[in-house]
């Protein structure tokens, strides 16, 4: 494979940490997850930064995390607001291809349950909604191949994942 990284975004729910787990054990490459990067070096709960530091600076910290980052040969699983950092991704992107796992809203909807503990990024008065739309347009621009995961079993996104690279 010619690339070094994959980079792995999407929607909170469309299964980037699953999915990276299964493809870098398939691969035979590292499993990188930043949420679990980010947790280990605050030693707190996403939820609980979110809660009690804010949005603004969940992301700082969410980008300085993966600006630290020099992974060679890794599969990365980023945060669902990892694309509204524009520095975050251009370093993501120097170090390999990045996968854009693609859901409708309704199968974020129905997957994420656990919305209030899950440590999601959203702007004071955004809904699930207004976050779907703000981010889709990001993932897409960045995004050096998109995969279908409504629907789909792991196994099938594995599989296409691979494929497409």
């Amino acid at each position: 494979m010619h690339h070094h990284n994959i980079i792995l975004i999407g929607m909170p729910g469309a299964g980037k940490s699953t999915v990276g787990v299964i493809l870098a054990k398939s691969l035979g490459m590292q499993f990188i997850d930043t949420d679990i990067l980010i947790q280990e070096r605050t030693g707190r709960m996403l939820q609980e930064i979110l809660d009690t530091d804010g949005p603004d600076a969940f992301k700082r910290l969410e980008e300085e995390t993966i600006l630290s980052l020099h992974p060679r040969h890794a599969v990365i699983a980023t945060g669902g607001s990892v694309a509204c950092s524009g520095a975050a991704m251009a370093h993501l992107k120097s170090g390999g291809a990045v996968v854009y796992l693609e859901i409708s809203y309704e199968e974020m909807k129905k997957r994420l349950k656990n919305i209030t503990t899950r440590g999601i990024v959203l702007l004071p008065g955004q809904s699930l909604r207004g976050m779907y739309n703000e981010r889709v347009p990001l993932y897409e621009r960045y995004a050096d191949l998109t995969v279908a995961c409504s629907g789909e079993d792991l196994e099938s996104v594995v599989g296409n994942v691979i494929e497409g690279l």
